[in-house]
């Protein structure tokens, strides 16, 4: 960092002294398509720290972020960090009654909303007495608002707030699918290291760069994906405020060409399957990476054949800040994690919290400088979470003797078959992998007997139908084993799934 800690001084205000105020920060790909320099940025977040000021909104407050992947994000994000007020970007595709339970808890000052996003969660409003200001960007600003542009209006510029990199900077919220959403508290310094580790020694976003992320900037692999690494070499990055659709992604890898490609599993098994009977752009990818989920190794061989470029697939989450476990350019092994990243430590543990060995599964901890500060309001559950300086991931995994890491399932995924654990992943890897399936999920299903077996839920590739059931169970047993294959199939038209593409799984299991 510089003489203060504060993320926005590295982030954005460096880039005066070093010659890129004129250089492209962030462009739009839809609507619009404006376009936001750094020296624009610059600019723009200090008057945001003003007018933020000018508001009565003290350091420390929270300021809600419902707001789409276009450029008055990064004003906002960067503007409330030199002010020293705590941006809380949200997942832009809940339901009002969730953004109600996260204005009270957060207890915000201020909402920053798109217009377009407004009417779901303006029936929350009343339920939040400590909001005292709703500020709505685009369109009309309905009664009681006030407009983004009103909101800045003559605002003066604010120095960046010298702070200490141990400060809170930002909040997000994890997993409110499953249940109460948490608050998840992040420092000034956590940015820096995910650029200096996976930005830099496995990502490797040059200054040339362009980037295009589908994960959103309110997902902390969205976040790091296209804010944290292009802005911390200078480079660029496209914004789309849609939904990543096979047809608007390939549309927008052939208009804006980016460099680097930041995806998710179910997209580029969709991307593929799309590109089966329409044309693949041309777009000079050299780099591209999945998180979220576990990449089917089918899909990452798939993709290298069609581009001649490796996905990178690799493990984060929300606590870590970004990804901690990947594969590397030159070192990918499809149907694994990888390694730890460079800065980080993981370790395998089973129940009692000892070490398992190589071939035994057990759950992921791991340990660097990116990790949160804990959660906001659940003490109960920052201390089952962060131990010290290890922070729990929830997932399992086994370690080849290599020492490459395999996923084998959420800790509530796993189940045993005939007293042996059994990872959904494996054998959804396996049904994947059969030619009529697009999609898979597997849990555990009990028979007649009450004893667990795994039942698979499938999406079929266009042209095949539920007769080829028997001809997946019996591939499935060829490849990974007789005991392992699903004895029920079900055929669905989509499997559910989060805001952020992550399948539900607890979903099956509950339609038991």
């Amino acid at each position: 960092m510089t003489e203060t800690g504060n993320a926005a001084a590295w982030f954005v205000d460096r880039h005066l002294g070093e010659g890129r105020a004129g250089k492209t920060a962030f462009r739009e790909a839809a609507g619009e398509k404006r376009q936001l320099t750094y020296g624009q940025l610059a600019h723009e977040s200090a008057r945001m720290a003003g007018a933020l000021a000018r508001a009565g909104i003290r350091r420390e407050e929270r300021a809600l972020m419902l707001v789409l992947d276009q450029v008055e994000f990064p004003v906002i994000f960067w503007g409330a960090l030199k002010a020293g007020v705590i941006p809380v970007p949200l997942n832009t595709l809940l339901a009002t009654g969730v953004y109600e339970e996260i204005l009270r808890d957060s207890r915000a000052a201020i909402l920053f909303v798109s217009h377009e996003l407004y009417p779901v969660v303006e029936p929350a409003l009343a339920a939040a007495p400590d909001l005292r200001e709703v500020v709505v960007i685009g369109g009309a600003a309905p009664e009681g608002t006030a407009g983004y542009a009103a909101f800045l209006a003559g605002a003066e510029g604010r120095e960046t707030l010298a702070v200490s990199g141990d400060e809170c900077a930002f909040w997000l919220y994890s997993s409110g699918s499953t249940g109460r959403p948490k608050g998840v508290r992040h420092v000034h310094a956590a940015l820096k290291a995910t650029a200096d580790t996976y930005g830099a020694q496995v990502l490797g976003v040059e200054e040339g760069d362009t980037v295009f992320s589908v994960a959103k900037l309110f997902f902390a692999y969205g976040l790091g994906n296209g804010m944290t690494f292009p802005m911390a070499v200078g480079a660029t990055t496209v914004l789309f405020n849609g939904r990543p659709t096979p047809d608007t992604v390939s549309a927008i890898l052939g208009a804006e060409r980016p460099t680097v490609f930041c995806g998710v599993p179910t997209l580029y098994a969709a991307l593929e399957h799309y590109w089966e009977k329409h044309d693949r752009p041309e777009a000079p990818l050299r780099v591209c990476i999945s998180a979220g989920e576990a990449l089917p190794a089918a899909v990452g061989r798939q993709w290298q054949a069609l581009w001649g470029v490796d996905i990178l697939d690799g493990v984060g989450s929300t606590e870590m800040l970004h990804i901690f476990l990947s594969n590397r350019k030159g070192d990918v092994e499809y149907g694994t994690s990888g390694v730890a990243v460079p800065g980080y430590e993981v370790r395998l543990v089973d129940e009692h919290g000892a070490e398992v060995a190589p071939g035994e599964v057990g759950e992921l901890l791991v340990r660097g400088a990116s990790a949160a500060d804990g959660y906001w309001n659940q003490r109960g559950k920052s201390r089952t979470t962060f131990e010290g300086e290890w922070t729990r991931t929830g997932d399992k995994y086994e370690r080849t003797a290599a020492g490459r890491y395999v996923y084998c399932g959420r800790t509530d995924d796993m189940f045993k078959v005939s007293g042996i654990w059994v990872s959904p992943f494996e054998i959804e890897q396996a049904v994947s992998a059969h030619p009529a399936v697009l999609e898979s999920a597997v849990v555990a299903w009990r028979d007649a007997d009450g004893l667990e077996k795994p039942k698979a839920y499938v999406v079929l590739r266009e042209g095949h139908d539920a007769a080829e059931c028997e001809t997946i169970r019996e591939f499935v047993k060829e490849k990974i084993g007789k005991w392992k294959y699903p004895r029920w199939i079900e055929v669905m038209d989509e499997l559910p799934k989060t805001a952020t593409g992550k399948i539900q799984r607890f979903k099956l299991r509950a339609s038991a």
